[in-house]
């Protein structure tokens, strides 16, 4: 965990076009969410060098205001997260295709039921702890921004050039609603990794990406 190193990684259409064409035609429906995080989550565990028997573990944050039956008093305004969890051991995650990073997101995703999330705040009130990610490398969290509407609020300065995180907060990811210098609307991921990793890192996803192209 030491020298680490932090840098953002843009998916615009054709990006996000080049990564699911990557997946097998039963997985293409797949969300952008669920496409763009297994490849990070594949290409960091790549990059990140474990033994290929450890458990690598990705967790979600999920919004979950509508999975309560009654629902939420009209006006709540507080946080209604949980975190859905997928795992697996390194070396299922880096040998397989990408669509196996994919099948785990969306079944930890399904998996987060009313009982779930009862569940999960039963555990928090008995254990005294809120929603975290475990501080070993081989955890990584995502956390989805794109819909929150930060870019759109005016403090009276005119139109915000940017709005979300200014970086990655440790083991955590965001993703943030942006444009790159063409224009383009997309998904800007800041990524924080130690120094020689971030090279690997950077390396696989532009492999993932230009092998494709050449291909297609």
């Amino acid at each position: 965990m030491d020298n680490m190193v932090e840098c953002s990684f843009f998916f615009g259409p054709v990006e996000v076009s080049l990564l699911r064409s990557l997946l097998p035609l039963h997985l293409r429906h797949c969300t952008k969410f669920e496409l763009i995080t297994a490849c990070l989550w594949r290409c960091r565990t790549i990059a990140i060098n474990l033994d290929p028997d450890e458990q690598v573990h990705l967790l979600c944050i999920a919004n979950v205001r509508s999975k309560f039956n009654p629902p939420l008093p009209s006006g709540y305004y507080g946080n209604v997260v949980v975190s859905a969890t997928a795992i697996t051991t390194v070396k299922n995650l880096c040998h397989n295709p990408v669509g196996y990073a994919v099948e785990l997101i969306k079944k930890a995703k399904a998996n987060v039921t009313e009982e779930y999330i009862k569940s999960t705040a039963d555990l928090f009130a008995i254990r005294g702890k809120s929603l975290y990610v475990p501080a070993v490398i081989g955890s990584y969290g995502i956390s989805e921004l794109m819909h929150m509407g930060f870019e759109n609020v005016d403090f009276g300065w005119g139109k915000a050039v940017f709005g979300g995180p200014a970086n990655a907060t440790g083991l955590v990811s965001f993703f943030i609603p942006t444009k790159n210098k063409e224009g383009q609307v997309g998904t800007l991921v800041p990524i924080c990794l130690p120094a020689s990793a971030m090279e690997r890192f950077s390396n696989e996803l532009d492999n993932m990406l230009k092998h494709q192209h050449i291909e297609g």
